[in-house]
């Protein structure tokens, strides 16, 4: 058995396309599968000859790591039938018989985030935050906008910039865009960032911890564990959906043709502080109590955030 993965970024950007591969290396391991086989900075544009490339090297299941990639599918699933195709398709992609994916709901997942923030904001007594990101595609305006939305949540005083720093479509890997970015908002004023970024993540990291800033994360389960020193992490992480996937696959719960969408719920996805306070640990609880709550007011408004986001 051989799993190929697909991912967006780098393969070892120790955030959400690192966390797919390392999934599918450890997972191979424990199972005596063969070593996976790894396609990494692939592009839209290349997108179809990458996957074409990945899936003609002798795999039997193919992860797809992000819905930026995923347009050559329809096509590929058919030419290719006899692979097990997944995506983690995180903004959704068409359902498609020969292809099973997981999304999950962006607006949920950064507006628990969003309210993370904004107790550390509170906590410091500051007002000011930036979103460090690419260039404003649709599902970073979803996670920018739910992100305020809970930001301000807390106190309606709370402000957060968006700040682009990729030089092309889906460039989250511009470390001197990213950092020079960091550097230009705390000297604006910003006491805390948001790292919504691939390749340019650590390097971001980093510097917010030597400059004294509060920094998240974007993606990882394990923030907390490494040696820089973050604030918290907005988890949406690849590997652990993937392994969530897999149990579902296995149980007949996803199959080929299926979508299945995680829930928003704490130590899955969302918000994670690292050596939070009391207080604004109940503050993340109650965001997460909120969301399974189904409250309707919350949704509506993170409904309308997603709909602004992706123009429907």
């Amino acid at each position: 058995m051989t799993i190929g993965v697909a991912a967006a970024g780098p393969r070892d950007d120790n955030g959400y396309y690192q966390s797919l591969v390392n999934f599918a290396e450890e997972y191979s391991s424990e199972n005596g599968f063969a070593p996976p086989i790894v396609s990494d900075n692939i592009g839209p544009a290349e997108a179809a000859q990458s996957l074409a490339d990945l899936a003609q090297q002798g795999v039997d299941i193919l992860m797809v790591g992000a819905s930026e990639i995923a347009e050559p599918l329809p096509d590929l699933t058919e030419q290719f039938p006899d692979i097990f195709w997944y995506c983690n398709c995180g903004a959704g992609f068409q359902e498609l018989p020969g292809l099973a994916q997981a999304t999950d709901w962006g607006a949920a997942v950064h507006y628990s985030a969003g309210v993370a923030m904004g107790a550390v904001l509170q906590e410091q007594g500051s007002t000011s935050s930036v979103f460090l990101g690419c260039c404003d595609i649709n599902f970073e305006v979803e996670a920018y906008q739910a992100t305020l939305y809970g930001i301000q949540s807390v106190d309606p005083s709370f402000t957060m910039e968006y700040v682009g720093t990729g030089d092309f479509a889906f460039d989250f890997d511009n470390s001197a865009n990213a950092t020079a970015a960091l550097t230009n908002a705390q000297a604006n004023g910003a006491t805390l960032a948001y790292a919504y970024l691939g390749g340019a993540l650590d390097p971001v990291g980093q510097l917010a911890a030597d400059e004294g800033i509060a920094v998240f994360a974007a993606g990882p389960a394990d923030a907390c564990e490494r040696d820089i020193p973050w604030t918290g992490s907005v988890v949406f992480d690849g590997g652990v959906y993937a392994s969530q996937a897999l149990t579902l696959i296995i149980d007949g719960d996803l199959s080929e043709g299926s979508t299945y969408q995680f829930p928003t719920e704490a130590g899955l996805n969302g918000a994670l502080l690292c050596d939070p306070s009391a207080e604004a640990s109940a503050a993340v609880d109650g965001a997460f109590g909120l969301l399974a709550s189904f409250d309707d007011a919350l949704y509506a408004d993170l409904g309308a955030i997603s709909g602004a986001a992706y123009g429907g």
